[in-house]
């Protein structure tokens, strides 16, 4: 029989996706007893799963329920197999990138602010705001209340599964695509050639992992080569982004940014992010859906399955990453 540990909180109705012959533990948030667990679907934060490992003997398998194990490579011990959640998360987060996207460039937290006061006077800040960020060009004199997304040139960083998930709804608004990778191939820039690129695009998205490499691979420099007024969207890890550089080219209104990921993370009550101009945060959540849920737990039965009859294992994490 073999021994799945998965935390308490997950619906009991998903427990049915796993293969017979797999005895399900429910672990609760805060483990303080002993229990024996070969097959683990990690807790989703650092305090449960250091809370937790401890107490789980016989453990073999740790198997996250995110796409992003940075944090779980640095607490797995050595000579336990560590499996990531590639594909969990795609539809969600691209979705949420894409609502970012078009969030900033239609002011829609602007007009939100506005729709609290009651009334629609301040109106023409839209168009002075639009005129700052863009005024290295030559601007039409109607007023801009909004933007389109259409003709734009949409940078991605990070071509993997998300990454090409975001692209397959760009697609649809007409918009020019570069793909930028660890490795260049087919269609696929290096990510060497990331300054190049830069003063090229409109939009820049971040969907790297987490790693050495890609730790601080926005910063000041990166940010002055960007265009004038670009929106800079970071649905990956929060230091991949140098913090005091990003509120830095915020205020001094060199461009945009939508940011799901911050660093630190959470953010200090008193930080500057929070009131930083033509920034819009969410708290981390752009791949939180019921369904993701649904889809981390079958993925998670089926990684169970495989072990149990002895076949390879999916998305075992080698190396750096």
């Amino acid at each position: 029989m073999l021994k799945v540990g998965v935390p308490s909180w997950i619906d009991e109705h998903l427990f049915a996706k796993f293969p017979s012959g797999v005895s399900i533990q429910r672990m609760e948030s805060n483990l303080t007893r002993d229990l024996e667990v070969e097959f683990l679907v990690a807790y989703p934060s650092v305090k449960g799963f250091q809370q937790a490992l401890p107490h789980l003997h016989g453990l073999r398998v740790v198997q996250a329920m995110t796409a992003g194990v940075d944090w779980l490579k640095k607490l797995v011990p050595e000579g336990l197999v560590l499996c990531d959640g590639q594909g969990m998360h795609n539809i969600p987060t691209a979705e949420w990138t894409i609502t970012a996207i078009l969030s900033s460039l239609k002011f829609f937290p602007f007009y939100r602010d506005l729709q609290h006061t009651g009334e629609w006077q301040r109106l023409r800040e839209a168009d002075t705001t639009y005129r700052q960020l863009h005024r290295n060009e030559q601007l039409t004199t109607f007023k801009v209340l909004q933007e389109e997304l259409y003709g734009k040139r949409v940078m991605i960083v990070g071509y993997g599964s998300i990454g090409k998930s975001i692209e397959e709804r760009l697609l649809a608004f007409g918009v020019d695509i570069v793909r930028v990778a660890r490795s260049a191939r087919d269609g696929v820039e290096a990510i060497e050639r990331l300054p190049e690129l830069l003063p090229q695009v409109d939009v820049v998205v971040l969907i790297v992992p987490l790693t050495e490499e890609t730790t601080g691979m926005i910063g000041a420099r990166e940010l002055a080569l960007m265009k004038q007024g670009a929106l800079l969207v970071n649905a990956a890890r929060g230091p991949v982004v140098q913090t005091d550089a990003l509120v830095e080219a915020l205020q001094s209104g060199r461009i945009r940014a939508a940011f799901d990921v911050t660093d630190p993370e959470p953010l200090p009550q008193d930080h500057p992010l929070w009131s930083a101009p033509n920034l819009l945060l969410t708290p981390h959540i752009a791949g939180s859906t019921p369904r993701s849920m649904e889809r981390a737990i079958t993925f998670a039965a089926e990684q169970a399955g495989r072990y149990q009859r002895g076949e390879p294992l999916q998305n075992v994490v080698t190396g750096n990453y």
